[in-house]
């Protein structure tokens, strides 16, 4: 980062110099959503490299944002958490998330669709209460996403546990979700909201009225959905 000088005494310039660089404020971001292991990060951020993600959170760690441990168990690498100092981010992380909410042109933000990051998004926003009496499986079935990604599966436990799958868990099935990754991500961003969505018939349900009311409760949307759009 240091290569990256601007050369300049004033705080904004020397914060910029540690969190501007490319993918930064995401990890960041990650890592404030809770995931702390290198392969939920990369999860959040799928089109970066292993290799760049690594430099990042050395870099990260280097500037005393990120600390690193080794995990409980061998296998499962190291754990990353944010130091004080990046808990402090989580205001400016959320100021520029709802600016970008805010200002940013929809069509702008549909541009960038990706099933992977959104069904993980999602995931981890699930807060299923009531929890269900026994495991409950979602299937969400992209129509218009090749085969590689069409399906993802939500598993909800009655602990409360929340899974992801891309490939058949073999569960049997209590709902199916069928949309466009479009419509689903604008759902998820507060752009459109459910009745609108399933009226039009950009998105069909197969299960029973209790599944539908159950998915809708726990999903929720975006932690930005609620930022209100600007006009004009």
């Amino acid at each position: 980062m240091a290569s990256a000088s601007y050369r300049q005494f004033c705080p904004v310039a020397m914060a910029a110099e540690v969190l501007c660089c490319r993918w930064t404020l995401l990890v960041v971001r990650e890592l404030m959503m809770g995931s702390s292991h290198f392969n939920d990060l990369r999860r959040g951020v799928p089109r970066m490299s292993s290799a760049l993600l690594a430099k990042r959170l050395r870099e990260l760690e280097a500037a005393g944002i990120v600390e690193r441990t080794r995990a409980a168990g061998a296998a499962e690498g190291h754990v990353y958490r944010l130091t004080q100092a990046g808990r402090e981010l989580r205001p400016i992380v959320e100021a520029v998330g709802a600016w970008g909410q805010r200002w940013v042109k929809t069509e702008a933000t549909l541009r960038h669709l990706d099933a992977n990051l959104l069904m993980w998004d999602i995931r981890r926003h699930v807060h299923p209460e009531p929890a269900p009496a026994a495991r409950t499986t979602i299937e969400f079935i992209f129509c218009d996403r090749p085969l590689s990604e069409r399906n993802y599966w939500l598993i909800v436990e009655p602990a409360c546990d929340v899974d992801l799958c891309t490939v058949d868990p073999g569960f049997e099935v209590d709902l199916y979700v069928s949309t466009d990754l479009r419509t689903l991500t604008a759902l998820w961003l507060g752009h459109v909201g459910w009745a609108q969505a399933s009226g039009s018939g950009a998105i069909r349900f197969m299960g029973t009225p209790e599944r539908q009311s159950a998915l809708r409760r726990w999903l929720g949307t975006s932690t930005f959905a609620a930022v209100p759009r600007a006009v004009g």
